[in-house]
């Protein structure tokens, strides 16, 4: 028996008085006989060539065309899923999805976004790759890229304040083929063993999150790169934004991904570690990731915008991980002292307020803005530190990206964008701030 299923996106994205969903017929094929008819093909447009088959193609609403065969002779053929991305510059990062390149055809098509649809053959695939371990290379070194600020929109977007390098406004020009362009770059240059996205992934108030959430992700995959994320204070900003436990699911379900939505009992999505091992076959770890949901904005003057704040579940959180993974180290057999933790959180901490440290804005000589309320996760980072260390505070911006090193072997960086920042870290280089 089918059922009919709506995939939860208005094709006129929500731009029109008029609205229009794309409903699918499920079946499992348990209840299928052999001689059941089942969706073999799609496409859209003018009507396709004809088939090979003994059935004709089939034309739906939307400019699309069907293809149906008997179940019993399309083994690993039938259409199992059909999704809807949005934008010329669309992409579908899944494995064995395939996103076709000529959009729906609706009633006033130039004053929407053009919907596309990705479809999906054959029995349906679990993740494509098991978590490998994460190691530094055999010269000991483990290169980190970190994206943040991409605020990617559905669609290719405009960018209407660029500067150049020399600080000079540029006229407006398509903004997401931009910054895809400059990450494909900055990754093709570093050649990273791990990306982590720092935030702000996607822009506020945009029409379709998964559709701007696949451009981000997809360069990175398709070099072949882990990568981890936090969010940021815009992520699931706006009325048709996905919120931050379904897009933390759509990214734990990638290829490469090393994303966590974290424990339920601890505020916020994506509050999670990672620990990077030495080369093969120690299994003893010489890094330690933090990721923290720094959640979003709050209530505020229009000027001056507040920000909540790190919850004192997510302190505890971190500290109790931190001291289990500090007594597991000191307990193991391969014990070794040289150990270094980073934390990665998109809103800066109340610290960097602090008018006696020296935070250089960078170009557009912006200011810091993060929450009022101090939890003190500072303090907390401070007592973890490793031991018989010395306290180091290191504040470095460039446009609009902060990076503190708390103690020796322990940095926290918040909404790093810009400005290719390089700081050693013992057993190689931490490359951070790459955005747009």
């Amino acid at each position: 028996m089918s059922i009919w299923c709506c995939i939860d996106k208005d094709l006129y994205q929500y731009q029109s008085p008029q609205s229009a969903y794309l409903y699918m017929a499920r079946a499992n094929e348990r209840d299928l006989a052999a001689e059941d008819l089942v969706l073999t093909d799609i496409r859209i447009g003018g009507p396709p060539p004809n088939s090979s088959s003994n059935y004709s193609w089939e034309t739906r609403a939307a400019g699309i065309w069907v293809l149906r065969g008997i179940f019993g002779d399309t083994t690993g053929r039938a259409v199992t899923e059909v999704d809807v991305l949005f934008g010329p510059d669309a992409v579908d990062p899944r494995p064995h999805w395939t996103l076709l390149q000529d959009p729906l055809e609706l009633d006033h098509q130039s004053k929407v976004l053009a919907g596309r649809l990705s479809v999906l053959r054959g029995r349906a695939k679990s993740r494509p790759d098991s978590r490998h371990a994460l190691r530094v290379r055999e010269d000991g070194t483990f290169k980190i890229v970190q994206i943040s600020d991409t605020h990617m929109v559905t669609g290719v977007g405009v960018c209407k304040d660029a500067i150049d390098a020399f600080g000079k406004d540029v006229p407006e020009c398509d903004a997401d083929p931009l910054t895809v362009s400059l990450i494909e770059s900055v990754l093709d240059a570093e050649e990273p063993d791990l990306v982590v996205l720092t935030g702000d992934q996607l822009h506020h108030d945009i029409s379709d999150s998964q559709s701007a959430l696949f451009k981000v992700v997809a360069p990175i995959i398709k070099r072949s790169i882990p990568f981890a994320a936090v969010f940021g204070n815009h992520d699931s900003e706006g009325i048709h934004a996905l919120s931050r436990r379904t897009q933390m699911s759509i990214l734990e379900n990638l290829p490469l991904s090393f994303c966590d939505s974290g424990p339920d009992d601890v505020d916020g999505v994506g509050n999670f570690c990672l620990e990077i091992l030495a080369s093969v076959p120690s299994q003893q770890p010489l890094l330690t990731l933090y990721f923290l949901d720094s959640h979003g904005q709050i209530s505020g003057s229009a000027h001056k915008p507040g920000y909540d704040s790190i919850s004192q579940n997510q302190i505890k959180w971190f500290t109790d991980t931190s001291q289990a993974k500090r007594l597991a180290r000191e307990t193991g057999e391969n014990d070794n002292e040289f150990h270094i933790s980073l934390a990665f959180l998109h809103i800066p901490l109340p610290e960097f307020s602090d008018c006696r440290l020296r935070i250089h804005s960078g170009q557009r000589e912006e200011p810091t803005e993060g929450p009022s309320l101090n939890t003190h996760l500072y303090d907390a980072l401070v007592e973890e530190r490793p031991k018989n260390s010395r306290m180091v505070i290191q504040p470095l911006n460039e446009a609009l990206g902060y990076a503190m090193q708390v103690a020796a072997g322990l940095v926290v960086t918040a909404h790093m964008t810009a400005g290719d920042l390089t700081e050693e870290c013992g057993f190689g280089k931490l490359i951070q701030g790459v955005g747009a």
